[in-house]
């Protein structure tokens, strides 16, 4: 009997595209619509990153969101989250913020900068029908608190999500399984961890390139990951940072119109309607 894990490879490269959001904030979709079944049960990954205060200062003012969670992941700068729900936390370099709309809350997230980097990552998680119109929920933590392992071959991760070698993330979902890790890869190590070939997974490189199997995946590019495999190996020959991402399908359907994503067309208008009679977030 052979035990060998089989590898998981590169399906896909994908470089997203350059799109403005919010009050006009510049940032990169690199997962989007026309993906969201292929990598159910992750619906948008926008990753944003510039040193130009006009890039960003604007943010993101008051919006509804309903029938999914955020995750917000800071890399460098400073954000400020309110919404209807009565929630506020100050998302920091390195800390990540984590927020359930569920049956519907309208936030905000704006700057609490002038000037300097601002870059990070915003990632929509479906949740299953049955939890769509659950009660809003939100936590943010810092840095400090976002579990961390370091490997004998050079990598680190910052386990947001899931479990990873032994270690437990800052959040679990029994429904998607999500697994949410930050890459920090010395120049020349490697990462492997198993991964259930039932689970759609992307990687996102954000510094330098690695390689998946022989293939390269170049710095702002995502790999959408094949699922022939059970296992992951990433190589970084010259170091690089990486997001990657893994979660196990609902495979339900997605009805989405802009921040509101449920199951039927029916519920979409009337979330809609909702929003407009001021009876989402109150």
């Amino acid at each position: 009997m052979n035990d060998t894990p089989v590898l998981r490879g590169v399906e896909a490269r994908v470089d997203g595209v350059q799109t403005r959001d919010g009050a006009g904030v510049r940032l990169t979709r690199v997962l989007g619509a026309s993906l969201q079944r292929r990598l159910d049960p992750f619906l948008m990954l926008d990753a944003f990153a510039s040193d130009d205060p006009d890039d960003y200062i604007a943010g993101f003012p008051d919006h509804p969101h309903r029938g999914f969670e955020t995750i917000t992941y800071m890399v460098a700068g400073r954000m400020l989250h309110r919404d209807s729900a009565g929630h506020e936390g100050l998302l920091e370099a390195g800390g990540m913020q984590w927020m359930t709309a569920g049956r519907g809350v309208v936030h905000s997230e704006i700057p609490q900068q002038e000037s300097g980097r601002m870059e990070g990552f915003q990632l929509w998680l479906n949740l299953p029908a049955a939890a769509k119109m659950s009660q809003p929920w939100y936590r943010d933590f810092s840095a400090a608190e976002l579990p961390r392992l370091r490997t004998a071959h050079g990598a680190e991760a910052v386990v947001l999500a899931g479990s990873c070698h032994g270690v437990q993330g800052a959040v679990t979902r029994d429904a998607t399984a999500p697994l949410i890790l930050d890459l920090h890869l010395d120049p020349g190590s490697r990462f492997e961890l198993p991964l259930p070939a039932a689970h759609n997974a992307l990687l996102y490189v954000y510094r330098g390139e690695v390689e998946i199997g022989g293939q390269g995946v170049a710095q702002r590019t995502m790999a959408v990951l094949d699922n022939r495999g059970d296992a992951l190996r990433i190589d970084a020959p010259q170091g690089a940072r990486a997001l990657l991402v893994a979660g196990q399908p609902l495979g339900e359907p997605i009805a989405q119109y802009g921040p509101f994503v449920m199951n039927t067309e029916q519920e979409i208008y009337q979330a809609v309607n909702d929003f407009r009679a001021g009876r989402l977030g109150g």
